[in-house]
């Protein structure tokens, strides 16, 4: 039975957007598979890995009946992209087996039962509804995704906070060193909900977004998020657990601050961190008078130095840092100005933020040298 028939890159379009998420070691055989559905004209793409399900539809069906199959996403993929680009390919199910069928070149692989598949199962009612623009929503997963967690014993780490309030809809990360925050206003909330989205789904979402007006729907119940937009659907289970208090993280009180250009700081933090050790990755910030002097050092006794001229008129400090933590911020954020606030103490946390998005909040711990 033949299922569908399209040009090879129509193919590939809805099958890279769900392979992402295909586990290369998985505990179910079966993981390891999509999910093609065909209904008449209608053929839909899924796949999970028990934790987070996309799904994308195509035109691209042949005949007006109905099938369903399973078949290993990664071979699929590879054997799509390989094929030469002209004419059409062709897949069908022969035999418990999907055909692969493009000039010719013939394939066979092997199928398992679509019934076996595991989906996820929707609420019947969601708490939460609102859209808001897809480049909307992608600026807020790039601007503090950097910030979250890998493979930390408190799992709720590992994600992003997502906080639904009246008029406002905020993003928050931390790996206990550091803590990024950003928010946008937003219609359609009428009571607050904190919910933790899995790096996994954070990381699928910024892939998958684009850079457009075109709206993304986002649901929200206790367990599970959905994201819809164009012909993709994302859902994804939500992790469990309390997210740390960020408004007590993010000082509100300092008073001493001076703006420096990103690129410019960017740069001279890039340069030094050449001659910083792999494990420490320490670099000291000097400040006095007018100026910011950056350097790093290593086992060897090589040495670098930056010196940046700044507005700032207040104590002196010396301070120390992990300087991936401030490639990582500047490499996320476009502005061309960064606002330092900072505190006459060593120890004390710092907080960056940018003067046009007075949202945006990033902090971070000093470490020492």
């Amino acid at each position: 039975m033949q299922l569908v028939q399209a040009t090879r890159d129509a193919l590939l379009k809805p099958l890279s957007t769900v392979v992402g998420i295909v586990e290369r070691r998985h505990t179910l055989p079966i993981l390891a598979n999509i999910l093609l559905r065909k209904n008449g004209s209608d053929v839909s793409f899924l796949a999970t890995d028990l934790e987070v399900q996309i799904t994308t539809n195509a035109g691209f069906g042949v005949g007006e009946d109905n099938a369903a199959t399973t078949v290993a996403a990664r071979k699929l993929l590879d054997i799509l992209k390989a094929l030469p680009d002209f004419g059409d390919v062709r897949l069908g199910l022969d035999s418990g087996k999907l055909t692969i069928q493009s000039g010719k070149s013939r394939f066979q692989l092997q199928t398992l039962d679509a019934a076996d598949f595991p989906v996820l199962n929707l609420p019947e009612q969601w708490d939460v509804s609102l859209s808001m623009p897809q480049r909307t929503l992608k600026h807020l997963f790039n601007t503090v995704h950097f910030a979250m967690a890998q493979q930390d014993i408190r799992y709720y780490l590992n994600g992003m906070l997502l906080v639904f309030e009246p008029g406002l809809v905020r993003t928050v990360t931390t790996d206990g060193h550091r803590l990024a925050h950003n928010a946008t206003a937003i219609d359609g909330v009428q009571e607050r909900h904190d919910i933790i989205v899995p790096r996994k789904t954070v990381l699928e979402m910024q892939r998958l977004l684009g850079d457009t007006d075109e709206l993304v729907n986002i649901d929200v119940s206790s367990r599970q998020i959905r994201f819809r937009f164009g012909d993709v659907e994302l859902v994804s289970k939500l992790v469990e657990g309390k997210f740390p208090d960020f408004a007590r993280v993010i000082p509100s009180n300092y008073t001493r601050h001076f703006d420096v250009s990103r690129e410019v700081l960017q740069g001279s933090l890039q340069r030094a961190a050449i001659l910083t050790t792999d494990k420490l990755r320490g670099v000291r910030l000097q400040l006095s008078q007018n100026q910011l002097k950056i350097s790093a050092s290593n086992a060897e006794q090589e040495e670098a130095v930056e010196e940046l001229d700044i507005d700032y008129e207040h104590e002196s400090l010396d301070v120390g840092f992990n300087v991936s933590y401030l490639l990582d911020v500047l490499a996320s954020i476009k502005d061309e100005t960064v606002r330092w606030s900072v505190q006459p103490d060593a120890n004390a946390s710092v907080l960056m933020t940018l003067p046009e998005q007075e949202d945006f909040k990033y902090v971070v711990m000093p470490m020492r040298i």
